[in-house]
């Protein structure tokens, strides 16, 4: 029997460039993810995503793919925010192929895309954050040449 409620505050979006996967074996891809141009915007934080980040992405027996991904926040004030997410990508055969293929997809072709970020950092003005426990959904995601991955993320209430 139910007796609690979840409820969510936006907390932030934010975009990183992908180089193009790097497959291990038919099990195991790794991402780099490219310092310039990413970012993160939200109503009480606002920064760019500095060296080093990537992401190891398995391959499950399902299909499934399970995310683990580190992430450096440089803040616009000077902070750094260490973020580390794990994560589910459940796609459709056609959006497999479609991702594969460097297209562009959103939120409505992939099934199913949820990650799940924690923070880490010394600075007193985001201590807050490592005391909360984050979610998010993939907005765009796009590999190959100017590939990238878009996120709107929520604190869990």
């Amino acid at each position: 029997m139910q007796t609690t409620q979840i409820s969510t505050e936006y907390l932030m979006t934010y975009q990183v460039l992908l180089d193009a996967p790097a497959a291990i074996d038919d099990s195991l891809l790794v991402i780099n993810v490219k310092p310039t141009d990413g970012w993160a915007k939200g109503p009480k934080i606002s920064g760019t995503f500095q060296a080093p980040g990537a992401d190891w992405l398995r391959v499950m027996p399902s299909g499934a793919l399970r995310l683990d991904v580190r992430a450096l926040l440089k803040t616009d004030d000077g902070a750094l925010i260490y973020m580390t997410y794990n994560g589910i990508i459940q796609h459709s055969p056609e959006s497999a192929e479609r991702m594969s293929q460097g297209e562009l997809l959103t939120a409505r072709d992939i099934p199913y895309f949820v990650t799940a970020p924690t923070f880490q950092t010394s600075s007193p003005t985001y201590a807050w954050l490592n005391s909360v426990q984050a979610v998010s959904k993939m907005v765009e995601i796009k590999l190959g040449d100017g590939g990238y991955v878009r996120y709107d993320t929520f604190i869990v209430r």
